[in-house]
């Protein structure tokens, strides 16, 4: 492979008029779009419309005239079409974080509501060691505040179906880990859960957008993701909440089956009613006012992945992965770099990750590279992070990135001080 055949594979790519939808600087290779999507073209345009004529202009009445109160669910049925999922059990709100809080009180609530279901054989929240901090934080900090009659089992990546039991009431984990890219069979493990009876959380914050989701498909529970990854919606988008249909109705006589009780849940906000009386379906997933600015970049960003196509995607993801690790352990080989993601690209998602003794120096000389910037990123303890964005990232992007890769590792441009300087985001 040389980067002349990386060149033909673009001009023959189908997705190669994708990246012209991207404000990309020149002299920038962007491997960062599984922690930060790229600003799609049309966003700027679409926000300075809603600040300036449907706030400016609009004012107050743009909630109802320029749609401003729907846009939580228009937009969650857009993600709907991403993830497997039908229109009404998705709902655009509030953080990753706080979605977590809400699918996993729920989850619990449903399984000590089960018939034949004693609360007290049923006191585990499975999850994994390497799962996103966030989801683990949360989990802890629900089962404290219910007074510890929950237990967070924690378990290896490979050990989560294994691990799942009669004593688990719910299992949380993270579709593609965001350590090490590597993916879980989601029907398996799903599979697994609920012939345990326990319930299923997915964490989709390093899949939707990138590979094939199918929640349905496979009976899941309920499912949480971010909209700035590979949704291209901008630093802090809404997020997203799905809760399978059977299980809207199973809570529709439990108005604090979702204890997050906001004003824009309710059925009638605008009624001004003292009492909470939840909406129904998804909408009682709503907690407060939406960030209207926020979700018309989301739904921007959104409409670029639908544009392509999921599949598409995720046939251009595995082959620029392939490429990406192919190189590297060619071009790169002796210079102490260990493949930390599966080599198997069905168990991976649209990122690589090679661990490196010094990972953070290495991916700082990469990033200050004044002729052709590589960005990616750091996880500790020494994970240097890759991510492909099928939409935008070129075949030649993935030569000259491995190019700078072996420049910075063989001329040890890495170790200088300013390299090794800590900095508050990674």
């Amino acid at each position: 492979m040389t980067r002349d055949d990386c060149a033909a594979l673009d001009t023959a790519d189908p997705l190669a008029e994708h990246r012209s939808a991207f404000a990309l600087a020149d002299g920038v290779i962007y491997l960062d779009g599984n922690s930060l999507g790229a600003l799609p073209r049309a966003t700027p345009a679409r926000v300075r419309e809603v600040i300036e004529r449907e706030w400016g202009e609009g004012l107050i009445r743009s909630w109802n005239a320029a749609r401003w109160i729907e846009a939580p669910r228009r937009v969650g049925g857009l993600i709907a079409r991403l993830i497997g999922a039908l229109p009404h059990e998705v709902i655009c709100a509030d953080s990753t974080s706080i979605n977590v809080f809400k699918a996993l009180a729920a989850a619990l609530k449903l399984q000590a509501a089960r018939p034949r279901v004693r609360a007290r054989e049923r006191r585990v929240v499975l999850s994994e060691r390497t799962n996103f901090p966030t989801d683990l934080y949360i989990a802890q900090g629900l089962l404290a505040l219910l007074g510890d009659r929950y237990e967070l089992k924690l378990v290896d990546f490979d050990e989560v179906a294994e691990a799942i039991d009669n004593t688990v009431a719910v299992v949380l984990v993270t579709h593609v880990n965001y350590q090490t890219g590597a993916m879980h069979d989601m029907a398996a493990v799903t599979r697994r859960a609920r012939d345990a009876g326990a319930l299923m959380i997915w964490d989709l914050a390093h899949s939707a957008g990138a590979v094939p989701v199918s929640l349905n498909d496979c009976g899941a529970d309920f499912a949480v993701g971010c909209g700035y990854k590979y949704l291209n919606g901008g630093p802090g988008a809404p997020a997203f909440a799905f809760v399978a249909e059977r299980h809207l109705n199973a809570i529709a006589g439990d108005p604090f089956a979702q204890p997050l009780s906001g004003w824009l849940g309710h059925r009638a906000p605008f009624a001004f009613d003292p009492a909470y009386a939840p909406a129904s379906g998804i909408d009682r997933f709503a907690v407060g006012t939406p960030s209207i600015v926020a979700l018309a970049a989301l739904e921007v960003g959104v409409q670029t992945v639908l544009a392509a196509g999921i599949d598409a995607l995720r046939a251009k993801s595995v082959a620029l992965t392939d490429l990406f690790v192919e190189l590297v352990e060619s071009r790169c080989a002796g210079f102490g770099l260990t493949l930390a993601s599966p080599r198997t690209s069905a168990d991976r998602g649209s990122q690589v990750c090679f661990a490196h003794e010094h990972a953070w120096p290495v991916m700082q000389a990469l990033i200050a590279n004044p002729a052709r910037a590589v960005i990616g990123d750091f996880r500790a303890p020494d994970i240097l992070r890759f991510g492909f964005a099928p939409l935008y990232v070129r075949y030649v992007d993935v030569w000259d990135a491995v190019e700078q890769l072996r420049d910075v590792l063989a001329t040890r441009a890495w170790d200088r001080p300013e390299f090794k300087q800590p900095r508050t985001v990674t």
